[in-house]
């Protein structure tokens, strides 16, 4: 018997005498090493792999709880459209039918009805088309859609207009929303509940329309946060709330936010934004209940005001146009979007988007040879 001044520690199996030693060595003590740091280190490693794989669990619980909801959301919106007379859209069906495979990030591009050409310069520029996009779908898990909704006359002569485009191209996703500027909250709101129900992506993306975009930039920043729960990425901002009638971005509930000269709450600004599964199947879920202030990226940012959200403020998704953005291509530093300030989007984005495109773009080849 031998007596340590610590605790003694099981030895390993190695250790251990075999059965059909000799007598001789059966008599021989255990080996081990009396206050062994070798012992200790061990015993440490183990406590940080447990640790660590405790971590991991907890992340894997968090994922499997708002996969959940978000299969609950997606029959509830079905329910939804049955009992109100809805159609109930192609891409929906064709996902029951097949079961919901995973994507790394659907992409709602906003537009409007009078935006033909901005949508065509996107087609042209940053956005596969045909065989490419379905490329895009498959081997990268990339879903990109222009977002819209219809007219106050269902059926109209604009939303003919729709329809014959998204026959040729087949790169809308229309949505229950009745369009209008002032009605961009709920149309944001719509997106990603509708957006939820189609795809089980881990993130969902809203971009504008005059904003250009490196598709495998975007992909690289947001797979890297995929397993983080509840995340709210953008270019954060803390803007002054306008009391003033009639100036751009005038807060009609400017009272809410205390006295004059106050500043909203921190939020992502309105050209380019993502957010995680579990919180779009939260809005997807509460949508009825969420208040909506008549400028959409403040709307976004109040819905996650006391939930416990990861604000993301990454300055790559709000890059200048040239020369902002090809500076900073040219450093290696490739931008995910771009746009001017002063016009909220790029400036004339018909024309320019090409400019942008041309001096700022990642490369086809980024794209293809990325890796999520």
């Amino acid at each position: 018997m031998i007596v340590c001044s610590r605790m003694w520690t099981l030895p390993e199996a190695s250790e251990i005498a075999r059965p059909n030693a000799n007598v001789e060595e059966s008599n021989m003590p255990v080996a081990a090493e009396c206050g062994s740091k070798k012992i200790q280190e061990k015993q440490d490693y183990r406590d940080i792999l447990q640790v660590q794989d405790a971590h991991h669990d907890v992340q894997s619980l968090d994922k499997t709880i708002a996969s959940l909801e978000t299969e609950l959301s997606a029959a509830r919106s079905l329910q939804e459209s049955l009992l109100n007379g809805s159609p109930v859209a192609e891409d929906f069906k064709v996902s029951e039918s097949i079961g919901r495979r995973k994507y790394l990030m659907v992409i709602g591009i906003n537009t409007a009805f009078s935006s033909r050409k901005r949508r065509d310069s996107i087609r042209y520029t940053w956005m596969p088309q045909g065989e490419k996009r379905k490329k895009l779908e498959e081997e990268k898990g990339i879903i990109i859609r222009f977002v819209i909704g219809h007219s106050a006359i269902s059926g109209g002569i604009v939303d003919r207009a729709i329809e014959a485009e998204d026959r040729k191209h087949g790169d809308f996703m229309r949505i229950d929303h009745v369009e209008g500027y002032l009605a961009l909250s709920g149309k944001t709101k719509t997106y990603f509940a509708t957006a939820v129900s189609l795809w089980d992506a881990d993130f969902y993306v809203k971009v504008d329309d005059d904003v250009h975009v490196n598709i495998a930039t975007l992909g690289q920043i947001l797979s890297r946060l995929a397993l983080k729960p509840r995340v709210y990425i953008g270019c954060m901002k803390s803007g002054p709330v306008l009391s003033e009638k009639g100036v751009r971005y005038y807060e009609p509930e400017h009272w809410k936010f205390g006295e004059s000269g106050n500043k909203y709450f921190r939020h992502a600004t309105g050209q380019l934004y993502a957010i995680s599964k579990d919180l779009a199947t939260y809005i997807s879920i509460n949508k009825h209940i969420l208040h909506k202030y008549i400028n959409e990226d403040v709307s976004l940012g109040s819905w996650f005001i006391g939930l416990d959200v990861e604000h993301i403020d990454d300055k790559r998704l709000c890059c200048g146009t040239p020369p902002d953005c090809e500076w900073k291509a040219q450093a290696g530093n490739i931008c995910a979007a771009s746009f001017d300030w002063r016009c909220s989007g790029i400036c004339n984005s018909e024309g320019r988007i090409w400019e942008v495109h041309n001096k700022c773009a990642e490369g086809e080849k980024a794209l293809w040879n990325a890796t999520f």
